[in-house]
């Protein structure tokens, strides 16, 4: 039996976390023995799990504490360690906003074994009904159907990150197994073997772009990222962030994003991100101008933000 760890970070959102280990109690494990690590990452909600979500199918849980919120980056890096500590072959990170469909982890293991070149498989990700960003835009069957990730690429001229498919319903049209540019962190397996080569989670970035890092970090090692459509699984979108274009994400994306395409993008991109940097710090949105200004004093890991 294959030994797989399922790192969960919690800060918030009990009732979701304690749905996606309730949901995790349903994954069908004929070739693995999950080892699940819940990371209370000081958490504004205490997480004391009933009796009933502890009691996993043929594996077990643990629960470790943070005395400081660490962040996506660092919370997930807590579990990661203690995880390979108790010598685990592969690491699934998961949302705690997220439910697994109960074949998401073979699916996932039956494309990272099939190339020993392969370092991450991401699954295909739905929006979790009523998440969606266009409610009014999909008919009553289509919910829970609607992608939310196909595949991930980067725009390297102004560097954001792009889901392929996002608010498609899924009719079949990103049905194959293939190479894809990033894996997002909301669901991916990785190799021990690989974090152990390249690194964990950047403790920098704290929260969003850390996955993007990551991933470039295992595609310059020379692995191979796979997208594997037969696994799914379903996400409560940025509900634990405020949701899309919060103060929250103003802050990190933009600091985070400096971050990222000084370390990785061609010259002509990075000269183009300190003019853009510039304009924000004058004409941007409060956290934004925040973020340019902490990127420039490097105030990194959790930054200014409060």
């Amino acid at each position: 039996m294959k030994k797989i760890a399922i790192i969960i970070v919690h800060y918030s959102g009990k009732e979701n976390t304690i749905n996606c280990i309730d949901s995790v109690k349903k994954l069908k494990m004929q070739t693995y023995k999950p080892l699940v690590v819940v990371v209370d990452n000081n958490s504004k909600e205490r997480l004391d799990l009933p009796q009933s979500v502890k009691k996993l199918l043929s594996g077990e849980i643990k629960i470790l504490s943070s005395e400081k919120n660490l962040g996506f980056s660092g919370g997930n890096n807590l579990g990661i360690a203690y995880a390979i500590n108790e010598g685990v072959e592969y690491i699934l990170i998961l949302n705690n906003d997220t439910f697994v469909d109960p074949f998401l982890i073979e699916e996932l293991l039956r494309a990272e074994e099939s190339n020993e070149n392969v370092g991450i498989v991401a699954p295909k990700i739905y929006f979790a009904k009523g998440y969606e960003f266009h409610k009014d835009r999909y008919k009553k069957e289509d919910f829970g159907k609607v992608i939310w990730y196909a595949g991930g690429e980067i725009d390297w001229s102004n560097i954001f990150g792009k889901h392929r498919g996002v608010d498609e319903v899924d009719l079949g049209q990103y049905g194959k197994t293939e190479s894809t540019e990033f894996a997002s962190g909301c669901c991916f397996l990785i190799k021990k073997d690989v974090l152990e080569k390249v690194g964990f989670f950047d403790d920098k970035y704290f929260l969003y772009y850390e996955d993007a890092d990551l991933c470039m970090r295992v595609k310059n090692n020379g692995y191979d990222i796979l997208y594997a459509p037969k696994a799914v699984l379903w996400h409560k979108n940025a509900s634990a962030s405020g949701g899309s274009g919060s103060k929250l994400q103003d802050y990190y994306i933009t600091r985070n994003r400096m971050l990222f395409g000084i370390r990785y993008a061609t010259f002509r991109t990075k000269f183009a991100l300190i003019r853009q940097s510039i304009r924000l710090f004058f004409f941007g949105r409060h956290w934004q101008k925040k973020g340019i200004v902490d990127f420039y004093l490097r105030r990194f890991g959790k930054g200014s933000y409060s």
